[in-house]
């Protein structure tokens, strides 16, 4: 998500630093970048200069404080509180006092993460959606302390990013992942107890929902553990059992049985 996320800010004229905690995650984060480029490129909607300029916008380093320098920070690490809020308290000490923060998380609470800073005030969930160059939305969260100025903000720099922003309040979830996931674990749990087979499961939401993806196809795209993640947040989040992740989702992700990532999910993948 970190790497779509820093090239549409870069195609949308801004001079981005992105930041990982490892030599190999930057370069597979510019992999991606150039990969994504390179299609458009081929697909005749970028020309060649246009596609160098957006690169070279994209300064890549491994030191948290070359990224605090930035106007607007967008954490976009895995989605574990934990060490969302790490992540969030360390550039917090090292960042401007004017400078935004936001966070790509889609289910953990904004309150809970602003908590980890110094600025409540100005800190906004920014939940983008995969792949972010291809996604049009983005879901601008209001926590309880953000102010109007930096839901505008945050506004504002998703048109520019040519995005539709919806905004919502702070509740687990938010919309997206409070309606999807439930429905996945549910098609989990019908896959369980032998309701049908994967593909016939995906093929009634495909073509009876006009889903573009089948729920079973979808979780194995999202990345199952992170599935499961979201779905502990929910039942935390509403303290209800009715959001606890199916068995089945618990024990593939326990067997590394990730989904595309891993090449292995409710799916085969080369």
């Amino acid at each position: 998500m970190g790497a779509g996320i820093a090239q549409v800010a870069a195609a949308s004229g801004y001079d981005v630093v992105m930041r990982d905690v490892e030599e190999r995650f930057l370069t597979s984060g510019f992999s991606r970048i150039e990969r994504s480029l390179q299609r458009s490129v081929e697909r005749g909607t970028l020309d060649d200069a246009t596609a160098k300029m957006i690169r070279d916008r994209i300064h890549g380093t491994l030191d948290v404080a070359a990224a605090a320098k930035a106007d607007l920070i967008i954490e976009a690490v895995p989605e574990d509180p934990e060490l969302k809020k790490s992540v969030l308290r360390e550039t917090d000490t090292l960042a401007g006092p004017h400078t935004v923060f936001a966070s790509n998380t889609s289910s953990i609470g904004i309150g809970e993460l602003a908590a980890a800073t110094r600025r409540p005030d100005r800190f906004v969930g920014m939940h983008f959606f995969n792949p972010v160059p291809v996604m049009k939305l983005v879901e601008v969260v209001r926590g309880k302390d953000t102010s109007q100025e930096t839901v505008q903000l945050a506004l504002e720099v998703c048109a520019r990013m040519g995005k539709t922003a919806v905004e919502v309040h702070d509740f687990p979830g938010f919309v997206s992942n409070r309606v999807l996931m439930p429905m996945i674990n549910e098609a989990i749990l019908a896959l369980q107890e032998g309701v049908a087979t994967r593909e016939a499961i995906d093929t009634v939401l495909k073509l009876g929902a006009n889903h573009p993806m089948g729920p079973l196809e979808l979780a194995d795209f999202i990345g199952l553990d992170t599935c499961q993640n979201i779905m502990e947040v929910l039942q935390k989040g509403f303290r209800s059992d009715k959001y606890a992740p199916a068995p089945l989702l618990r024990r593939m992700v326990s067997e590394g049985k990730l989904g595309k990532k891993a090449g292995h999910g409710f799916y085969e993948y080369a």
